[in-house]
């Protein structure tokens, strides 16, 4: 799976200010203007209804993503990730609300058939038509200062990238070729004090600086020897080969900073993100009312002992909240010592095998979401033994914490769903988190919550 030291590297993904705003309006563009001439088609007038989709459907899926495909197979795979979440909420949304009936089915159906059929024609030709929205804008030509690890791997973006249309020259650096073993690609052009007589000559695009932070002296001569140039200067250095959380850069007052860690939820994130919890969680607690009054009543007649099961749990930034379950075990555990559930666990309820199997016995916790405690989408919350144990042997255990946790996240749906009764099972799960803290979408959460969906009928490794 993608993970941490790749971070620094998707800065050549990333085209002028206007080329990245035009890849992530495209698809909500297309998806609305589909809609408006599909009204038009079918005769109908353009009122509240129509516009209130327009917003809500261009809100859920801005920022749009194009994505270079590699097949038409790969396209098709990427919108349907896109394009099927949305789709679904919109009609829970449309079902829950009957604003469906507000829509003839004959232009429902041609809306969601062509906006795909458009994504997926539009993705293929964009980057033949319109290549510069993927290329590096006006970068045809780099140098990297520093054959080291990090300068080695941007060199194999620069090559093994053909969209970034950037002709990597090679490298600078003050070691032997000796030193520095042999080069995948590219080839030593030479020390770094020769770098401002190179680019004279050679007439390059860009300079990309990967040295170390150790480095600065040199950097800085060599930024005065540059004085002259009219080149574009990156910097690539070290500090970006470590574990990224939402890495930017922000300013406080005149001074520049790096956030190296931080939460994906700052400003309207964090509203869109609120506010699709309240949402969903509202429209799921009404669907599920008849359910959870049902499985209340049989947890109370098969055992003795409380309906729910309340548990601390570490919330956002290692808070404690207290999560509702149904009760599924005769016990009630919430202390320093705390056995995860085990196939045929005796201590089980009656029902609660059945409960935990299908999920059931976490419905509750739409009320802590509601509540503000949890998010519908987010890493699961460990009991507070369970923290204090792996906080000490996994790397990066506590960044999970960043965010809220959830009733579903990435981990579950991709396997890691129930018992980690190995550290290994329990790193696996840690790395999904943290991949979903770097790839935070709502894009991302609706696909999370249909897998889920799917997850729950047929998965057997909850128990």
């Amino acid at each position: 799976m993608p993970h941490s030291n790749t971070t620094s590297l998707n800065l050549l993904n990333n085209t002028t200010s206007l080329a990245s705003f035009i890849k992530a309006i495209w698809d909500p563009f297309c998806a609305v203007l589909v809609v408006l001439l599909l009204t038009v088609f079918f005769g109908e007038d353009i009122n509240t209804p129509e516009i209130l989709l327009v917003v809500v459907l261009f809100t859920m899926l801005y920022p749009g993503n194009i994505p270079i495909p590699r097949s038409g197979l790969g396209a098709l795979r990427e919108i349907a990730v896109q394009w099927l979440p949305a789709v679904a909420v919109l009609f829970l949304l449309g079902f829950s609300t009957h604003s469906l009936d507000l829509f003839p089915p004959n232009l429902i159906l041609a809306w969601i058939l062509t906006v795909p059929a458009v994504w997926f024609v539009s993705h293929l030709l964009l980057p033949v038509l319109a290549p510069s929205l993927f290329a590096m804008d006006g970068i045809r030509s780099a140098v990297i200062i520093g054959a080291n690890d990090i300068g080695r791997r941007l060199a194999d973006q620069f090559v093994s990238k053909k969209h970034l249309a950037v002709e990597f020259k090679g490298f600078f650096d003050d070691r032997s070729q000796e030193r520095l073993g042999e080069l995948v690609h590219g080839k030593m052009l030479g020390r770094i004090e020769g770098v401002a007589e190179y680019i004279r000559q050679a007439h390059i695009d860009a300079i990309f600086i990967a040295l170390p932070m150790a480095s600065q002296p040199r950097i800085l001569k060599l930024l005065d020897d540059l004085k002259d140039s009219t080149m574009s200067i990156y910097f690539v250095p070290d500090i970006f080969i470590t574990d990224l959380i939402q890495a930017r850069v922000d300013e406080i007052g005149d001074m520049p900073v790096v956030a190296v860690r931080d939460t994906p939820f700052k400003g309207l994130n964090g509203v869109a993100k609120r506010l699709s919890d309240i949402v969903i969680a509202s429209l799921i607690l009404v669907m599920i009312t008849p359910i959870m009054l049902a499985v209340a009543l049989a947890v109370r007649v098969t055992s003795p002992g409380p309906i729910l099961f309340k548990q601390r749990r570490y919330g956002l930034d290692g808070k404690d909240i207290i999560v509702y379950k149904f009760r599924s075990m005769t016990v009630c555990e919430d202390g320093d010592q705390v056995v995860q559930a085990k196939r045929n666990d005796q201590r089980f309820t009656p029902i609660g095998a059945f409960l935990r199997r299908t999920s059931l016995d976490e419905l509750p916790q739409f009320i802590n979401v509601l509540q503000g405690r949890m998010s519908v989408v987010g890493p699961r919350p460990h009991a507070v033994a369970h923290n204090e144990l792996y906080r000490k042997v996994i790397k990066g255990y506590m960044v999970r914490h960043k965010v809220k946790p959830g009733i579903t996240g990435l981990a579950q749906v991709n396997g890691y769903r129930g018992e980690t009764d190995t550290v290994e099972k329990m790193q696996k799960r840690i790395e999904y988190d943290l991949e979903y803290l770097r790839k935070w979408s709502l894009h991302l959460d609706l696909e999370i919550i249909l897998r889920t969906v799917g997850l729950v009928i047929r998965d057997r490794k909850a128990y």
